[in-house]
């Protein structure tokens, strides 16, 4: 039985070199899971079914199984790097079988799905529509649109404005408001908007303190023009006039108490007329810019002061932008693939999922990175990065293997001296049975 016990311990030795061996070549392959040989005791065993002999028959190799530590995560220069920061495989998609990996080196095809070095597609939620929400449903192939972002026109604007209240009244009958001349005005600024071609437009805002107490008129232009086809809420071309409080607040817009206006817009129509009357360059036909009018959902004015303080200007806002090319990509934490387009938008593109198993141990290693669910490792329970027990994405890194080449240099030389023990028992037993055979 001794020949069996140190063949046996030869051949675990043997295996386990092997699997030190493994683990050493793949100490630089990104998101490897060092394996470890586990050995079980060998006993024969009677028809009864209890050991026939108290000695054992030597020993064999039980399995191999992974190790699902955590590998250092290090940091690379391409924004498609994304290393796990936690628990959860990437799923992966080839033609429609579905693996999983840790190995988060991704890159976009000619078509613009995001793939791996084997071709196989990530797996996300993706938005139905560009710059539509993405709801969690069933994972598709994550793709990144190339196409431009269409323009926004502007529909929302907000103003906050402080108006200095200290400033000498101007009368407008003995001097009418002219936007040409700033003795007929206290105050001014200017932002852009945008029509649905995603056209810049210049809407300039002049403020005329009246003789009336507390009370302000708020003119407008667009383009340079006079203050014609420009509606606050008054009527176009007419002013917008605002009261305020005796604590320097908007009181009134309008004779009405202060809220945002609606249903405000300016008309292009009379713009592009002037234009053509007073500037003596070519200026496209309106057909070739746009629609007649850019509507104002809401025009809030309600964030204006008016306070012994010198005029200043704290937020314009608006909600339009024109037309923008793709320009780069992000991941968040979350998996969330952001696209940054050239006009100072962006949009969330995709959002990377992640699967966990009940048994990572029972997954099946298909080489290149991946591994296969099998009924020991359980179904696959899907989620978003930072969700139950999946971890987090940090972009442009990726997971080293977790490999400890310390601990497999000492562990070969551990095998080596086993292997060599297990000689040496088949050599002792030899050299008794040789001894038994010279007797006379």
């Amino acid at each position: 039985m001794s020949f069996q016990q140190g063949l046996s311990g030869l051949n675990t030795s043997a295996k386990a070199l092997d699997v030190v061996g493994n683990n050493i070549a793949n100490a630089n392959t990104v998101g490897f899971k060092t394996a470890r040989a586990e050995f079980a005791d060998v006993f024969a065993k009677s028809l009864s079914g209890s050991g026939a002999s108290p000695v054992g028959a030597g020993a064999a190799l039980a399995t191999v199984a992974q190790q699902f530590t955590q590998g250092n995560i290090t940091s690379t220069n391409s924004p498609l790097d994304l290393a796990i920061n936690g628990g959860g495989f990437y799923m992966m998609s080839a033609n429609g079988a579905l693996t999983y990996s840790r190995n988060g080196q991704f890159q976009l095809d000619k078509e613009g799905f995001v793939i791996d070095a084997g071709q196989r597609r990530l797996q996300g939620y993706v938005p139905q529509d560009l710059g539509g929400p993405i709801v969690p449903s069933s994972p598709e192939d994550i793709f990144v649109d190339p196409s431009d972002l269409p323009p926004n026109i502007t529909s929302e604007i907000s103003m906050g404005v402080n108006l200095d209240s200290r400033s000498a009244p101007i009368d407008g009958l003995t001097n009418p408001f002219d936007r040409n001349n700033p003795l007929t005005y206290t105050a001014s600024t200017s932002q852009s908007v945008f029509d649905s071609l995603g056209n810049p437009h210049v809407l300039s805002y002049y403020f005329v303190k009246t003789p009336t107490a507390a009370e302000w008129l708020v003119y407008g232009s667009v383009d340079g023009t006079s203050p014609a086809g420009v509606d606050f809420g008054a009527g176009f071309n007419a002013p917008a006039n605002l009261t305020f409080t005796t604590g320097g607040a908007v009181a009134t817009i309008n004779g009405v108490p202060a809220a945002p206006v609606v249903n405000a817009a300016i008309d292009l129509t009379q713009v592009f007329t002037e234009l053509n009357a007073t500037v003596p360059i070519p200026v496209p036909a309106l057909v070739n810019s746009a629609a007649a009018t850019i509507p104002f959902a809401t025009f809030d004015m309600t964030s204006l002061t008016q306070f012994g303080s010198p005029f200043g200007v704290n937020a314009l806002n608006q909600n339009g932008y024109s037309s923008g090319r793709l320009a780069g990509l992000s991941v968040s934490s979350e998996g969330l693939v952001q696209g940054r387009y050239t006009n100072g938008q962006s949009r969330d593109l995709a959002q990377v999922t992640l699967a966990r198993f009940t048994n990572p141990n029972g997954l099946v290693s298909l080489g290149g990175n991946q591994w296969q669910e099998t009924d020991d490792s359980g179904q696959a329970l899907i989620g978003v990065p930072g969700s139950g027990s999946n971890g987090l994405i940090k972009s442009a890194a990726v997971e080293e293997a977790n490999v400890d080449l310390t601990a497999e240099l000492v562990a070969m030389i551990t095998l080596q001296r086993s292997y060599q023990a297990n000689a040496h028992t088949i050599k002792t037993q030899d050299s008794i049975l040789q001894t038994l055979v010279n007797l006379r």
